[in-house]
């Protein structure tokens, strides 16, 4: 079995090793979606820091697409150049860049976390002024606020559902542009495609919800119009929530990720990030090492497609144990890497038998400190 630091081939890419930088969203955009020195540094340094593949946060494809007024955006050609700085340089480290292509559906229009994650209305602002926007949803009636108010959002009716499709295929054209390697669909914890996917916010009568076939449809058709824009050499993944974690009612569990996993995989994509939860309040998770490692395991298990694990990974050797025991092809790690930006160098340090090998993993500017 190969080893967290052994590379992963991904069509005519080849990752280092099989850590990922998982993506997390920073809110640290001004109001325009244009990444800042923050962005720089940020996912620079975890380049440097040893990752085989390095993820943006969450980057919307619309501007109603973002979280918060300073979500990282993709819709225009001036973020594709103002991103393309932070492509070459985590390439210049070794690391390959990817992007995960988002739109918040009815999460978006809010605070952000540190401010109260609280809604902002279309006649409102946040703290520092900035407007909230209207937003769209499956089924506004099923939209369960995990916060405060809801925003104000109505049902995406046809010509919403196309511009969505268009937006990923146009976001995907502007990310290699900006030289990404790697395209991420984000179809996970509760943002547009998630609430499509699952019964609980998708109360749909029509060709968009439903049966599976219907309340999948979107995800599949953003898929399709991203792989078809994404050239055939360069890999696309897919992030997933595994299960709703709402097992006490009709909702999304691992039985219909497999499915659309193996769907997915006669689409084109390469590997499927399974994460887990994000839609509901009322989700019942138990956390811990390992929490969402179960659910990855199924989906490497029963369909023909790559599978990331993530969630509750600390340590190098436990992160090892689930690529050496096939429990996953590509570990992401997320906030470890915000406590330790050097997460990659240190797995290296901890787990490469040859010493010399270990330093010279780091950075020759750093490695006279490596070498012991």
């Amino acid at each position: 079995m190969a080893d967290l630091l052994a590379p992963l081939s991904l069509r005519d890419r080849e990752a280092e090793n099989r850590i990922a930088v998982s993506p997390m969203c920073q809110y640290s955009c001004e109001r325009d979606g244009l990444p800042t020195e923050w962005h720089r540094v940020h996912l620079g340094s975890r380049a440097v820091g040893g990752a085989g593949i390095v993820m943006t946060e969450a980057t919307a494809v619309e501007p109603a697409g973002r979280i918060t007024p300073y979500d990282l955006g993709i819709w225009s050609d001036e973020h594709a150049a103002a991103l393309e700085p932070i492509t070459e340089f985590i390439r210049e480290q070794g690391g390959l860049p990817g992007i995960q292509l988002a739109h918040a559906g009815h999460k978006a229009s809010k605070e952000r976390p540190w401010e109260g994650h609280v809604p902002i209305q279309p006649d409102g602002t946040d703290p520092h002024g900035a407007s909230g926007w209207e937003v769209i949803s499956p089924s506004p009636d099923a939209y369960p606020p995990f916060d405060g108010d809801r925003p104000a959002m109505r049902k995406a009716d046809q010509d919403d559902i196309e511009g969505v499709i268009e937006a990923y295929r146009a976001a995907a054209e502007r990310s290699l542009e900006a030289g990404f390697e790697i395209a991420e669909i984000h179809a996970a914890h509760g943002y547009l495609l998630h609430e499509f996917l699952s019964p609980v916010t998708n109360t749909r009568e029509d060709d968009y919800g439903g049966s599976f076939e219907n309340r999948t449809r979107l995800v599949r058709e953003v898929v399709a119009a991203v792989r078809e824009v994404w050239p055939d050499d360069k890999p696309v993944f897919v992030r997933i929530s595994g299960t709703d974690w709402l097992d006490d009612r009709e909702s999304w569990n691992i039985e219909q990720s497999v499915r659309l996993a193996n769907d997915f995989a006669d689409l084109g994509v390469d590997l499927v990030d399974v994460s887990s939860g994000g839609l509901h309040p009322e989700q019942s998770i138990s956390g811990g090492p390992n929490f969402q490692v179960p659910l990855a395991e199924r989906v490497r298990a029963d369909a023909d497609v790559a599978v990331g694990a993530v969630g509750g990974v600390t340590e190098p050797e436990q992160a090892d144990a689930l690529v050496r025991n096939g429990r996953a092809d590509l570990v992401l790690v997320g906030r470890e890497f915000l406590r330790d930006p050097y997460f990659g160098l240190r797995a290296a340090d901890d787990l490469e038998r040859d010493p010399d090998a270990a330093a010279n993993a780091w950075p020759a500017q750093y490695r006279r400190a490596a070498k012991r």
